[in-house]
């Protein structure tokens, strides 16, 4: 893609923090890998998987950790985390939020909700009676603002994103396309073999600096708050039922799905597509892994797992044949040991 904005390598090593070795004046002008990046773009070296690109590497400056800057004669940014250098320069060149300023025509805004006036509002976006928006937010367009909702300072919604009613969001919160925040919980109960809606009198709040991935979906609470803590991380495609609390800075990846009232503590990870039962107890820093079901409450800190790895498709089977008789070999060999 190509970067508009250029910087030099001293301003780079100022923002992140880094040594500078090589050329002060270099012009910086985007972001690639050590495999494509060009003279005027800046690249990085975090995974060792990478390290033979560096001496090939057509970069106009790497960032590297002290240990690989050693016999490097290019140009270079160095310090302890380039990943995390990597992440905090890579905002310099950010071309997704889009440019745009004031209200465009066709949003729809009540008379009755609060906007700052330096709040950018795309095309056909709708704010209902009572939301309160405060300076700095950025709200693309098809975005839906239910009645009574919050949005804090700097926040960006990105396109086609509905933010349901009574809805509370914290400062510098990033949601991505077509996320849905708010909607109902799967409440209803069972009346003569036919379902009941409950009604879902409950909200969500969300705190500060989160990050909500495209069509995740935070179902409001049956009563009280759905609660996302500072500092989350949420990847796209998650559920996030009724009730649900998650801790601080704890970073949840795709196609996971969180039943109603569990809570999850601070600084876990959860890796792709697992799957937590409802009312449930996870523990701070807690790491599940991929594809787990967790059926009970977790508390004690640790990585967890569950499933059976990959394997070809005959030992599968075998296996499978094995797991059905578990419980018949145990049995027998309980009489054995009577004996």
């Amino acid at each position: 893609m190509k970067q508009h904005t250029i910087y030099t390598l001293a301003d780079l090593a100022e923002q992140s923090g880094a040594s500078l070795q090589g050329e002060a004046a270099k012009v910086i002008t985007g972001l690639n890998t050590l495999q494509d990046a060009g003279d005027t773009e800046l690249s990085f070296l975090a995974n060792p998987a990478y390290a033979r690109y560096l001496q090939s590497t057509a970069a106009g400056a790497v960032i590297l950790a002290p240990d690989n800057a050693v016999g490097f004669d290019g140009n270079a940014l160095i310090m302890d985390n380039p990943y995390l250098g990597y992440a905090r320069l890579s905002h310099l060149f950010d071309p997704a939020k889009g440019a745009g300023e004031g209200v465009h025509p066709s949003a729809v805004i009540s008379p009755d909700a609060r906007v700052h006036p330096d709040v950018i509002v795309g095309a056909n976006a709708v704010i209902e009676a009572g939301v309160e928006i405060a300076e700095g937010v950025h709200i693309e367009a098809g975005v839906v603002i239910g009645h009574d909702s919050i949005i804090g300072r700097d926040t960006h919604l990105a396109r086609n994103v509905t933010i349901c009613h009574g809805v509370s969001i914290g400062e510098r919160v990033i949601i991505h396309c077509g996320a849905v925040i708010g909607s109902d919980g799967f409440g209803n109960a069972r009346d003569k073999g036919r379902w009941f809606k409950i009604a879902q009198i409950g909200g969500v709040v969300i705190g500060d600096d989160v990050e909500i991935g495209s069509c995740t979906c935070i179902d409001r609470g049956a009563l009280g708050n759905t609660v996302i803590g500072d500092g989350v991380r949420l990847d796209n495609l998650i559920q996030i039922a009724h009730n649900v609390v998650i801790g601080k800075n704890t970073a949840i990846a795709a196609l996971t799905g969180i039943s109603g009232s569990t809570h999850i503590g601070e600084n876990c990870t959860i890796a792709g597509a697992a799957g937590f039962a409802g009312h449930l107890e996870i523990a701070d820093n807690v790491h599940i892994a991929g594809m787990a079901m967790v059926t009970r409450s977790i508390s004690e800190p640790g990585a967890y797992a569950s499933g059976t790895g990959f394997m070809a498709v005959r030992d599968w089977r075998k296996n499978v044949v094995r797991f059905r008789q578990l419980d018949d070999m145990a049995r027998r060999l309980r009489r054995l040991e009577k004996q």
